[in-house]
């Protein structure tokens, strides 16, 4: 933890440049970590600084450009988050894929914000406070977790072991959904949509199809 910490505070006050030029240090956080398409600094780039910033530390990020991917990394510690850890944030609307990631600092005295360090906050590498309404999860930076993941379709109102086996691996990955009682009812729809909502272009409907599941897949063993 101290590597990653140290790795993100050396990068405070790396800013986008206005207008038509880039900052090329923020273009090589993209091409360090593997994102070779991103040729500007204004791509939205607070999930590239999270993946470059642990890839120095040797540790393997999500790979993904999208910040709510970082909801299924590492182990769910919403409870008792330290400095270090992840935290992810819905932006425009907690139902859409729009998120923001960064690394935990802290809670204001009245716990009402959450301080993170992060990219992409205000144009740059900044310590910056968000609301704690907006927080989707805190993740500590640990193995994955490999679990069995079940076949579709799984839908409101289906039972059985497979059903169960989908509310483990939700709830392994900070899902709240209850019990896992093997019986799809509104708590697991409503994970499985929260899932739905970190991947663009795919229908956040409750749904647990080939899609979705390739998505679980995607995220665990990428």
């Amino acid at each position: 933890m101290d590597k990653v910490i140290q790795w993100a505070v050396k990068e405070l006050g790396e800013k986008e440049i206005p207008g038509r030029a880039n900052n090329k240090r923020i273009v090589d956080y993209a091409k360090e970590a593997g994102f070779e398409w991103v040729n500007d600094d204004e791509t939205p780039w607070c999930s590239i600084f999270v993946n470059w910033v642990l890839k120095k530390a040797g540790i393997k990020g999500t790979g993904r450009a999208d910040a709510r991917s970082w909801l299924l990394f590492g182990i769910n510690v919403d409870q008792n988050p330290e400095p270090g850890d992840i935290a992810v944030f819905w932006r425009g609307s907690i139902d859409s894929w729009k998120g923001h990631v960064g690394f935990f600092f802290g809670f204001s005295k009245d716990g009402s914000r959450v301080y993170c360090l992060g990219g992409n906050q205000g144009d740059q590498v900044s310590i910056s406070g968000y609301s704690v309404d907006q927080v989707l999860g805190f993740r500590s930076i640990g193995a994955n977790k490999r679990l069995s993941i079940p076949d579709p379709v799984l839908q409101k109102g289906d039972k059985g072991d497979k059903v169960k086996a989908l509310q483990t691996i939700l709830k392994s990955k900070g899902f709240h959904l209850g019990t896992i009682d093997g019986d799809f009812g509104p708590k697991t729809e409503k994970a499985v949509k929260a899932l739905q909502s970190m991947k663009i272009g795919l229908s956040v409907d409750g749904v647990y199809g080939e899609k979705t599941k390739d998505l679980l897949f995607e995220i665990m063993n990428g």
